[in-house]
């Protein structure tokens, strides 16, 4: 008679599917978007992103709406992120405005693919950054821009000029120094509204519907152009909400010394 005890069974090996199902078609989005901007059809890069935008956000409420979360899938989630905010809007830039530097001599057509590089590279630091300060860092803030947030910064300025007639070469100058500014506000240190941890609770206050409201009649008289002032104020809350929170420190060091015996 055998009276050893049953041997533990073995955990299954899978991953769960729904959520990567999203994080794979943001992947998609993303290498789409390259592929569009290499053909030169801009419009579909720029809504591609836009599209991969949505499902990064919806993978990970699915997550945790279906209990799935998964290490698997935080991983591949910062992969697909790299390719569709990182390298998407870096190469997007590049097909349609800084390879147009070129034209004015070698070192300008340096100065062209390294700033699609600085973004892409800055990029890539952002979510290694991010990954290591899960759980540490506080959820209403991010610390620097975030690479959505970013690449919609870049590709809102692309429609919006598209919009008004303006295309990659008679941005050519301007368009580097919109590619290095994302990427240097995404490795800063500068703190942006998460939206995360708001609203608390069911409730929101009256204003904020009745600003809702607002944009979304804005957004229907000049979508490029208000889209682009939405998120250009959002870019610069970043440094405004850092230096009004230094300022505010420092203050209360100030009465902190003067209240001292």
């Amino acid at each position: 008679m055998n009276d050893a005890p049953p041997s533990p069974r073995r955990p299954r090996r899978g991953i769960y599917l729904l959520p990567n199902l999203f994080t794979t078609g943001a992947l998609f989005s993303g290498f789409y978007a390259i592929i569009a901007a290499m053909g030169g059809h801009f419009g579909d890069a720029v809504l591609a992103v836009f599209v991969a935008a949505v499902l990064d956000g919806l993978d990970g409420r699915v997550a945790r709406l279906t209990n799935t979360q998964s290490e698997f899938g935080v991983q591949y989630d910062s992969l697909s992120d790299l390719v569709s905010f990182g390298l998407a809007p870096s190469l997007i830039l590049y097909s349609w405005s800084l390879s147009k530097l070129s034209a004015y001599g070698p070192v300008w057509g340096r100065i062209g693919w390294a700033a699609a590089f600085m973004y892409a590279a800055c990029a890539a630091l952002r979510l290694a950054r991010f990954n290591t300060q899960v759980g540490m860092a506080d959820k209403r803030y991010f610390q620097g821009l975030a690479s959505p947030a970013a690449a919609a910064f870049t590709m809102i300025y692309l429609w919006a000029a598209q919009s008004l007639g303006w295309n990659g070469r008679a941005l050519v100058f301007v368009t580097p120094f919109v590619a290095a500014a994302a990427a240097l506000l995404m490795v800063s240190r500068f703190r942006y509204f998460s939206f995360k941890a708001w609203p608390v609770g069911d409730r929101v206050p009256f204003i904020f519907l009745f600003v809702v409201v607002l944009v979304l009649v804005a957004l229907a008289i000049d979508p490029p152009r208000v889209a682009f002032g939405v998120i250009l104020l959002y870019v610069l809350s970043g440094p405004v909400l850092t230096l009004l929170g230094l300022a505010a420190r420092q203050r209360q060091r100030r009465r902190g010394r003067a209240g001292t015996p």
